[in-house]
């Protein structure tokens, strides 16, 4: 009896039990092992089917999806929603059963900041997932479904509370990237000319370039497993992504060769060869103390506050902000989906040169760093 819980170690019926009771009282952990007993019985003897506990199943999830990247977040997801519904029979799972692990987010009372109603949904998301194995796939001894009916669960609206996208106008870029560190400047620059997401600007690796001698140029062919911000984690669509360098790209490869053999956008204390190492993330300390003098010099200049967008800026508005550039210039929604890396059935990694010449053409439609280059503008609505 460990910890003072009484713990079951007992053989029915050729079936060796392992269990604790969850109890200090001898009585109750009695009564515990009568009721398993006979629910024990009741299967072996009239084929009641055994009914499991939602921790009993969001186990034998996450052991089926051990070997996906995800893993780790839906291992998080599952540990947040154990202490609310793990001992709950999965025939009990639904919205009434959730809505105490939803408050607990929205409205958490330790102190910790709440959070979005997307952030639940892909909690509620995995929920729901589960039980959907329950019902279609997994079944007992006497191959009956885990679970008879899958009940409609609820997710949250997530207009009222998702970040809209923030484009960057010409002027607020350059405010904001002046006051960038250098390491950060010039990642965000090559990031704002390529539309790389966070992670494949971090980990940009030398040996993914390859020379266009036609074109007196090169792209990055970004592999499909390359690694996130966690070791097993990949390009976003599973796709090789294709990484054109327009005009200003290009000046910022050269200007980065030689510094790291492995990585273009070396930074850190050197390792023990005397290397500078990997970033890990841009969107660090360093990012939003610039971000707040950025917002504090545009208050200086114009004499009135900038747009909330721009005061909350994030890393990843740079990929937007190529994106709505492209746009504006007049770029084809299917070269601007193959310079952005977005799925799109007709693209793949086998380009002709001329098709190359295209992408490459259209980047430098939006080759520009600061304000002083041709405008692009890009409509903002008016904060009320």
């Amino acid at each position: 009896m460990p910890s003072g819980i009484w713990k079951i170690d007992k053989i029915y019926r050729g079936e060796r039990i392992q269990t604790s009771t969850g109890t200090r009282d001898r009585a109750e952990a009695e009564q515990f092992l009568i009721h398993l007993l006979e629910n024990l019985r009741q299967q072996k003897i009239y084929g009641v089917k055994q009914v499991r506990t939602w921790r009993e199943a969001s186990t034998k999830f996450l052991l089926e999806v051990k070997d996906q990247a995800s893993i780790h977040i839906s291992a998080t997801y599952m540990a947040q929603l154990d202490p609310f519904i793990g001992d709950m029979p999965i025939t009990h799972i639904d919205d009434a059963a959730l809505a105490p692990y939803i408050q607990s987010k929205l409205k958490p009372k330790d102190g910790k900041r709440p959070v979005t109603n997307r952030t639940v949904n892909i909690a509620l998301q995995r929920v729901i997932r589960v039980l959907n194995l329950c019902a279609r796939k997994w079944r007992d001894d006497e191959r009956r479904p885990w679970l008879d009916t899958v009940p409609m669960i609820s997710l949250l609206d997530e207009k009222t509370t998702s970040r809209k996208p923030y484009p960057l106008s010409w002027e607020e870029q350059s405010i904001l990237f002046s006051e960038l560190p250098a390491h950060l400047q010039i990642m965000a620059m090559f990031k704002v000319n390529t539309g790389c997401r966070e992670q494949e600007v971090c980990k940009l690796q030398w040996d993914w370039e390859i020379a266009v001698p036609e074109l007196g140029t090169s792209v990055f062919l970004i592999p499909a497993g390359f690694g996130g911000r966690s070791e097993r984690s990949g390009v976003k669509n599973r796709d090789e992504r294709l990484v054109i360098l327009n005009s200003v790209a290009k000046s910022i490869i050269e200007k980065q060769r030689g510094q790291h053999k492995l990585f273009v956008f070396p930074f850190g204390m050197p390792n023990e060869h005397g290397e500078p190492t990997m970033i890990h993330r841009m969107n660090d300390s360093a990012w939003k103390r610039a971000r707040i003098r950025a917002t504090k010099k545009w208050l200086e200049k114009h004499l009135r506050a900038p747009h909330e967008g721009f005061t909350k800026i994030r890393v990843h508005d740079l990929k937007h902000t190529f994106g709505r550039r492209l746009r504006a210039a007049g770029v084809t929604e299917e070269d601007r989906k193959a310079l952005l890396g977005h799925k799109n059935g007709s693209i793949t990694s086998h380009y002709s040169a001329a098709e190359l010449d295209q992408l490459i053409e259209a980047a430098n439609k939006v080759s520009v760093t600061d304000s002083r280059a041709p405008a692009l503008t890009i409509l903002k609505r008016r904060q009320a």
